[in-house]
């Protein structure tokens, strides 16, 4: 498995490269540049014009691209003028919130799913069945931003239940159980409104393969040695069925890392997908760049997690 792990890193480093590569290009083509919302009625053209010049604005494409990209390996993706901090802190600060935010995602997305799907499966077109399947429609057809205005308005602001925006409530102080506990509460709506709408793929994929496995042929001679249909799901259905789940899985992880826009932005809370809109609105070219970079970066991890996982699940696709 670990000649497998050392091939796909080995592949993404061109593949970063010519990401990093045409990020750069993109952005030169943007209008405007990384000072543009820095300029008020207020602003001296001249002081925005010595930024750019210390900047190296007015170098060469590849010398600009050398700097970018070296100072990036390094850790410095540069300084946000719109929040007046370096991005690097900047990200790092929203990205924890987003992770917080995506493992409970997570966690709620299978604790759903999987029980949903391995019955519906196991009692094809009963009554479980088909509530499931109109369930599974539905939750696929409603957009996120809908769902999410819905659940703010029903349980954030018509029966108070939760919190409508933040991580924490100011009057706690950090470290103590009262502050803990008020960054789980802010998380619990965003993140069930998140679970309901991706469960729709895992429940899917499940069902089906638990359909299909009853048909095989390792099904039947398990049934014909006596083996009760309880161990024959668990301990032959179940685990067969759940290998296209985890293909999905790191996909799974890395795409929440990203940061949900919608929901997020809806919800007010802070993480990486509603900094990435904010720094779209105020043309933070710094912020944008980065996250693009980042959101690249885990979509080829999230690639590189889903061949461990199958590799762990199923011994038969390693690479040797």
């Amino acid at each position: 498995m670990w000649k497998t792990i050392i091939r796909r890193v080995l592949v993404m480093i061109p593949q970063l490269f010519v990401l990093s590569l045409l990020i750069f290009i993109m952005a030169k083509f943007m209008p405007g540049d990384p000072f543009t919302g820095l300029i008020t009625p207020q602003t001296d053209p001249n002081r925005i014009e010595e930024l750019r010049q210390a900047a190296g604005f007015y170098d060469p494409w590849y010398v600009q691209y050398w700097h970018w990209i070296s100072n990036a390996f390094h850790g410095d993706f540069g300084d946000s003028y719109s929040f007046k901090m370096s991005v690097a802190s900047l990200i790092g600060e929203r990205g924890l919130n987003t992770l917080w935010l995506s493992l409970l995602s997570v966690i709620l997305v299978y604790l759903i799913a999987i029980p949903l799907g391995v019955l519906a499966g196991r009692y094809q077109n009963s009554l479980f069945d088909k509530s499931v399947v109109l369930y599974s429609f539905i939750s696929y057809a409603v957009p996120t931003f809908v769902l999410s205005l819905i659940f703010l308005f029903i349980f954030g602001y018509q029966f108070t239940w939760f919190p409508t925006s933040g991580t924490v409530d100011v009057k706690y102080d950090p470290g103590t159980f009262g502050y803990y506990w008020s960054k789980i509460y802010h998380l619990l709506l965003p993140a069930i409104t998140y679970a309901l709408l991706g469960t729709t793929g895992v429940i899917q994929y499940l069902r089906s393969e638990i359909i299909d496995a009853k048909t095989q042929d390792y099904v039947k001679t398990a049934r014909s040695k006596g083996i009760p249909m309880r161990k024959v799901y668990s301990r032959h259905i179940f685990r067969n069925s759940l290998l296209p789940i985890a293909a999905f899985l790191g996909f799974t992880i890395t795409g929440l890392l990203g940061g949900s826009v919608f929901i997020e932005t809806i919800f007010g809370y802070p993480g990486m997908g509603q900094l990435f809109i904010q720094a779209i609105s105020a043309r933070d070219y710094s912020v944008i760049t980065t996250l693009v970079l980042l959101f690249g970066f885990l979509t080829l991890l999230g690639s590189l997690l889903s061949d461990i996982i199958m590799s762990i699940v199923d011994p038969r696709i390693r690479i040797d």
